[in-house]
């Protein structure tokens, strides 16, 4: 179950045999998006469906059921949650079902981009019809076979059976015959009730690939290999937009084992995903190659960004902040005219800076030319991207690029940016089509991700003689994701506005959203649940002020703020993109807001008695089309040392496919937030990043991770539901509860991350 397969249509034919039953279905396309959402990577609900043959099942003569996965693996258990979906609808029996990872290929597959919490949201009922499509195919088969009505004949746990008749069959014996019937017409399906699942919902099937992992035989970038193999690394410019002067590769090549040292020209800037040029030396072993990168003696000229420097970047962001210039992303009300009339106003500035996705596992290619085709190997995110990018790379079409999708060991979306893989080609041609492997060190990772956004946000607000906000003004100011797409975009794109910004729900009148220049200097790049990290520390932080303000509770203070149970086309507030979603199939539904607020300060024992230097803290954001609150509990020592006891987290994300997966992405949504909340960041001098490795850009580890994570599932029994996301919407609202907490615990209000030693004096 747990062999890492790459399939084509070929393959899956001549693999399998010609008794073998495939199975294909409509997807959705991504033709018909607008030239925007492409060209920024957005995968947007398609205005349309199309009926195009994709391979997506396959029933061997011997019963085996093998479900292709075009999404990326990376912990998230899609490639179970997938199957889990097929499986249920098909009546399969697990033990006999395998998974195939589909390799790069958007003509077939569809988006194959593995972010954005989208995996299941869009392709869960489409994996449904495809294992309920097989099902009937099958019984239709054993019909025709045995000469009796379809209706009489039922598919259960991989066997066929005719009650009347006493007659059966495997899965297997009929896979043949069903291979020759028509697909069903989607009108025709029949899906299971939820009363009916075998596998969804459950939380004892474990994931498909946990044997491979366990074993250390679950195959990863890292460990792709090729006979004759060679290995290579890169020195990159330290700057972006940087180029060699002048380098040393006569002392690389001096080096035992090193065979050549290469040239790859910076790209024009802005540079997408292309890499970032230098110098490569290629070695028969990653020590010979990298003890050659470091005779190399380069000599840099830095270029536009040679100044760039986050201390001084954030006086910039702060200015920006405080400006009347922005461009103004939502107006409702008057809220200028309010602030200015009040007479209790309420001010606050919060520093989000720079963060590294760190994936364990770094980026890792190989590479190998031959007979003008490249294949590639890769932990990639977005292989058709990769495809295409390597394909353009090459001067070669798309069809002669196979791009092959191992596990990833994490990704958090730094591997939907191919460079790396573009490397991995480049260098290959360089030595004449043979296999080369290019490895990313930790030191290499943290100095050229695409970094998370450093952010200045700056609220005001108007309060009545209770305490509550009539007006409400937020600026945001931050390098846009844009910057590496257009040649110089000051703001955010609508997408980044969209993600706690301008579709805040919150019950104020009056409401004002800004949004200043601000330049990019570094790439910037998707991270976890992108813009939605800085706009909800901002907001749940200053809502936890405004509660104090006011002298209230905080849940209290927020439930009130929050308003009513109602449902709110998220166009109204100004969020075009919904996440990509039907805003009538997905209305931001504050009841369900206010739901895990209460489930996660219930089962944290709001309002208890706290002993002296510890506290609670309270968070809650939309995002994903999901609902998340999180209650932190922090204990920080004399020294300022901060602990995090216990943490509860509640998400309403919607039905359940994968209850487990459900809980652990929640639970490192906790680890992950605690380090942005306490320890990480990314700072840069004189352009370069100041942070090397983990003993510079620290994360959470078991003796300052949160103790105990208590995970509450709100709701999902209700599978005609639309499905929300999973992966991304657990992080945003935990940095925010614990900073809450530490105020709850000392008094001390952090309004800059990370903590670090700020409570120290």
């Amino acid at each position: 179950m747990t062999t890492l397969h790459n399939v084509s249509r070929r393959a899956v034919l001549l693999g399998m045999g010609a008794g073998a039953l495939v199975l294909s279905l409509g997807l959705p396309s991504a033709a018909q998006e607008p030239e925007e959402s492409l060209k920024f990577g957005a995968d947007a609900m398609p205005h349309g469906w199309r009926d195009d043959p994709r391979i997506f099942v396959v029933i061997a003569p011997d019963g085996t059921v093998t479900v292709t996965v075009h999404r990326s693996e990376m912990g998230q258990g899609v490639r179970t949650s997938i199957a889990m979906a097929v499986a249920d609808e098909l009546e399969a029996d697990w033990s006999r079902v395998r998974v195939a990872q589909a390799p790069g290929d958007e003509p077939t597959f569809g988006n194959q981009d593995t972010d954005g919490s989208r995996s299941l949201r869009h392709f869960f009922e489409p994996m449904r019809r495809a294992g309920a499509a097989a099902r009937q195919m099958l019984r239709e088969a054993a019909a025709a076979e045995w000469g009796v009505p379809v209706d009489e004949v039922t598919a259960e746990n991989h066997v066929l059976s005719h009650a009347a008749s006493g007659k059966q069959a495997g899965y297997g014996d009929m896979a043949a015959r069903a291979a020759e019937g028509e697909i069903p017409a989607r009108e025709t399906l029949v899906l299971k009730s939820p009363d009916k699942f075998r596998y969804i919902g459950r939380t004892d099937v474990g994931l498909i690939d946990n044997p491979g992992i366990v074993t250390g035989t679950a195959i990863y970038g890292m460990d792709a290999k090729a006979e004759g193999m060679l290995f290579a690394v890169v020195a990159r410019p330290p700057v972006l937009g940087g180029r060699v002067v002048s380098h040393d590769a006569e002392a690389a090549m001096k080096v035992p084992g090193v065979q050549r040292v290469v040239r790859i020209d910076p790209p024009p800037q802005p540079s997408e995903f292309q890499p970032l040029g230098g110098v490569a030396v290629i070695a028969t072993n990653t020590w010979a190659a990298m003890r050659g990168r470091d005779a190399l003696n380069i000599q840099w000229e830095d270029g536009p960004h040679g100044a760039y420097d986050s201390e001084a970047f954030k006086a910039e962001l702060e200015q920006a902040a405080r400006s009347t210039d922005g461009t103004v992303v939502r107006n409702q009300g008057d809220a200028l005219a309010a602030l200015q009339q009040a007479q209790r106003k309420v001010e606050a500035e919060y520093y989000i800076p720079h963060l590294a996705q760190a994936p364990m596992e770094p980026p890792a290619a190989l590479a190998m030319i031959r007979d003008g085709r490249c294949e590639v190997w890769a932990c990639v995110q977005a292989p058709q991207v990769t495809r295409v990018r390597v394909a353009e790379k090459l001067g070669l079409p798309p069809e002669a690029v196979t791009v092959h999708v191992t596990l990833l060991g994490g990704g958090f979306g730094r591997k939907s940016k191919p460079d790396f893989a573009i490397e991995a080609a480049l260098l290959s041609r360089e030595m004449d089509g043979a296999p080369v492997k290019v490895v990313w060190t930790r030191d290499d990772d943290l100095h050229h991700s695409f970094y998370h956004t450093v952010s200045v946000e700056r609220l005001e607000t108007a309060l009545d003689d209770s305490g509550r906000p009539v007006a409400w003004l937020h600026r945001t100011a931050a390098p846009t994701i844009g910057s590496i797409f257009a040649p110089d975009p000051m703001q955010k794109l609508p997408l980044e506005l969209g993600m706690g910004l301008t579709n805040m729900p919150l019950d104020i009148p009056n409401v004002r959203a800004e949004n200043p220049n601000a330049q990019a200097h570094t790439r910037i790049g998707w991270y976890r649940s992108v813009s939605n990290i800085p706009h909800a520390f901002a907001i749940q932080s200053f809502i936890a002020e405004l509660a104090h303000e006011a002298g209230r509770d905080h849940r209290d203070y927020l439930l009130d703020v929050i308003g009513p149970a109602r449902k709110i086309d998220p166009t109204e507030l100004g969020d075009v993109w919904n996440y990509g979603e039907d805003p009538a199939r997905y209305p931001v539904d504050t009841g369900r807001l206010r739901r895990v607020i209460e489930t996660a300060t219930e089962a944290a024992g709001w309002g208890r008695e706290m002993p002296a230097r510890r506290g609670l803290g309270l968070a809650a954001h939309y995002s994903f089309v999901s609902y998340v609150a999180v209650v932190a509990e922090v204990e920080v020592d004399e020294a300022g040392s901060v602990r995090i006891p216990a943490a509860h987290i509640a998400i309403d994300c919607g039905p359940h496919v994968n209850p487990d997966r459900i809980r652990s992405q929640m639970e490192g949504a906790v680890i992950m937030g605690s380090g942005q909340a306490l320890m990480s960041q990314i700072t840069f001098a004189q352009g370069r990043a100041q942070q090397n490795n983990f003993d510079t850009y620290p994360v959470p580890r078991m003796d300052t991770a949160p103790r105990e994570i208590h995970v509450h599932l709100v709701g999902g029994e209700d599978y005609g539901q639309p499905l929300g996301g999973v992966g991304e919407p657990g992080l945003p609202p935990v940095t925010p509860a614990i900073i809450n907490a530490i105020f709850a615990a000392t008094g001390q209000r952090i309004r800059r991350l990370p903590v670090g030693n700020q409570l120290s004096s």
